[in-house]
């Protein structure tokens, strides 16, 4: 199975992406991007939201639509044969779920269809990660490990709670900080402004009086008047640059990004105080979690922990005295044997998508700026290997890394592959995927 094309409608904007058969690369993409439009692709597979269509291609070529409309139920046609198939995809419940036929929820999905530089890491030094984790206090380790789960799970209760997702988190935590920040530069500009009123008039007035006593002091309260005005001055001018940075901060969740769509996202979350504040609050506990697992663990997640514990724990028993100073980076002898065992890390997880679709489809893989961190010169053999493993899979690179945008510029040339660098200004309003049209042609009841 293979990704054709996604279109999210968000609003009165349509968002359309057209992937190559083989090999896309989406560049420029930040991370908070990344992990929406990530969300948005596993998502389209899944009982996603509504305004989320994608079109599909089975590996027997059959070519199916999932459309989601506002206000319809969801549906799957078989744009072939003109016929709706939507009850070979329905989950229990009755909804369009691809991967509930495969046996995988949308978190297991994005967890399986998703490579990180973070797993690309992990799965390159496996055994040596082990050790390390063996060395941690067994109790100390797994009950951060359950303190960040239960976090991710108030977290994803919040979420679900505002109809948002767990990433919208940090967009409202940046702007309810910049709001802050705004309300008490206010705040204290209002202040300093009566003040400053009192204080430079009374100055001003008295001018005249002391004209006949003293020049000098005369002068001296002119001085006066003049610092009040300027600091007065100040004090405004920090209020308007608090309140630049609150828009700058709403503008970056809303249509000025790539993912525009955030931007229903984010309204609705701002709908309520109560709820903005939970989630919020939520979401602070989580990076609070997060942020001892790391200063413990090192940049291992959690979900890798816990699928290798049995590992860990064993390799705790067999070496409780493993000196600390042995637990750093595997030795590498040459720049080609980094190489190998990156690409054999790509290549295990490309295997591990094969044949898990709901028919027994190879799904695609999508690298997640999968190769960030890495020597720019390691980089180009990595790249021509994914190039050849397209052949037979698909693969969605989605990075902000310049090597990787420059060299996939060159290379799509080849027609191997495609290269999407969006903009804000990369948005269609008429929609390159005609919903109403596909209605009309298909024709079903």
């Amino acid at each position: 199975m293979r990704f054709d094309r996604l279109v999210i409608e968000a609003d009165e904007n349509t968002f359309s992406l057209e992937f190559h058969p083989r090999l896309t690369v989406i560049g420029g993409v930040g991370r908070l991007e990344r992990e929406g439009l990530i969300t948005e692709l596993v998502g389209s597979l899944s009982s996603s939201r509504a305004g989320v269509h994608a079109e599909i291609v089975a590996d027997n070529g059959n070519r199916l639509a999932v459309l989601r409309p506002f206000g319809a139920q969801a549906r799957v046609i078989d744009v072939e044969a003109s016929a709706d198939v939507s009850a070979r995809f329905a989950d229990d419940d009755g909804q369009i779920d691809l991967l509930s036929v495969a046996g995988m929820d949308t978190r297991a999905a994005k967890r399986q269809l998703r490579l990180t530089s973070t797993d690309l890491t992990t799965s390159t030094h496996h055994d040596q990660i082990i050790r390390r984790l063996a060395c941690v206090d067994a109790e100390e380790l797994w009950g951060l490990a359950n303190r960040v789960k239960a976090a991710q799970a108030v977290l994803d209760e919040e979420a679900d709670a505002t109809g948002s997702a767990p990433e919208d988190a940090a967009v409202v935590a940046r702007i309810e900080e910049r709001h802050a920040r705004f309300e008490e530069a206010q705040s204290r500009a209002e202040r300093f402004r009566k003040v400053s009123f009192f204080g430079g008039a009374a100055a001003i007035l008295a001018i005249p009086s002391v004209m006949w006593i003293s020049q000098t002091i005369a002068m001296a309260l002119v001085i006066i008047a003049a610092l009040v005005t300027a600091l007065s001055f100040m004090q405004n001018q920090r209020m308007e640059w608090a309140r630049k940075a609150e828009e700058a901060a709403l503008a970056e969740a809303g249509a000025q990004s790539y993912l525009g769509f955030h931007l229903q996202r984010v309204n609705g979350l701002l709908d309520s105080q109560a709820s903005r504040q939970r989630l919020v609050e939520a979401s602070a506990e989580h990076e609070t979690a997060m942020s001892a697992w790391f200063a413990t663990a090192g940049d291992i997640v959690v979900e890798w922990a816990e699928e290798h514990r049995e590992e860990i724990e064993e390799a705790a028993r067999r070496s409780k005295d493993v000196d600390a100073m042995n637990t750093g980076p595997l030795p590498i002898d040459t720049e080609n044997d980094e190489v190998a065992a990156h690409a054999h890390a790509l290549i295990q997880r490309l295997e591990q998508v094969r044949g898990i679709g709901p028919a027994g489809e190879n799904l695609p893989l999508v690298l997640d700026d999968s190769l960030n961190g890495l020597d720019a010169e390691l980089k180009a053999p990595l790249l021509e290997m994914l190039v050849r493993a397209s052949e037979s899979q698909q693969i969605v690179f989605v990075t902000e890394d310049v090597d990787v945008t420059e060299w996939a510029r060159v290379e799509a040339i080849t027609g191997d592959l495609s290269i999407l660098e969006p903009t804000a200004g990369d948005v269609d309003t008429e929609g390159e995927l005609d919903v109403a049209a596909h209605e009309a042609t298909i024709n079903v009841a």
